[in-house]
């Protein structure tokens, strides 16, 4: 009997498998890699003005709109290429032609100074744009009630 027992514990497999860990970080590498990978936003780096109530403007997100970003600092950028105001109308009407889609994007920092993102805006009409979106943030509503100076007003 001692014997039969002895020849079983050669039969154990003492090495440890480590294909079950291997799938494991793969899978969450995985799941990481497209957590971390957010949208391409147009106009990042830019902080974007909250609103309370939005529009959805899922064609922002696609790799042929067109976005004229305005950043804090007063730089303009269309698509990816810095741009000066007074080239941003040709540079427009340049990349319509031919479109169906004749929407442009705004993307502007919040802190923005208005003077840059109107004289954008004034570029972008004077392509012949007549639909231009802005982009927007949802605001999201604190918890807690307004301050008492607030209210005694």
């Amino acid at each position: 009997m001692v014997a039969a027992n002895r020849n079983e514990a050669k039969k154990i497999i003492t090495e440890v498998n480590l294909m079950p860990l291997a799938a494991v970080i793969v899978v969450l590498l995985i799941i990481f890699m497209v957590a971390s990978a957010t949208p391409f936003h147009h106009g990042s780096g830019v902080d974007l003005v909250k609103v309370e109530n939005p529009v959805a403007m899922p064609d922002a997100a696609k790799e042929d709109a067109l976005t004229v970003t305005v950043h804090r600092d007063g730089v303009i950028f269309f698509g990816s290429d810095r741009i000066a105001p007074n080239q941003l109308a040709a540079k427009v009407k340049e990349e319509l032609a031919g479109r169906s889609n004749q929407r442009v994007f705004l993307s502007a920092d919040a802190h923005a100074k208005y003077g840059a993102v109107s004289e954008v805006v004034d570029g972008v009409r004077a392509a012949g744009v007549h639909d231009l979106g802005v982009l927007t943030e949802k605001r999201y509503m604190s918890p807690l009630p307004p301050p008492a100076e607030l209210l005694k007003n």
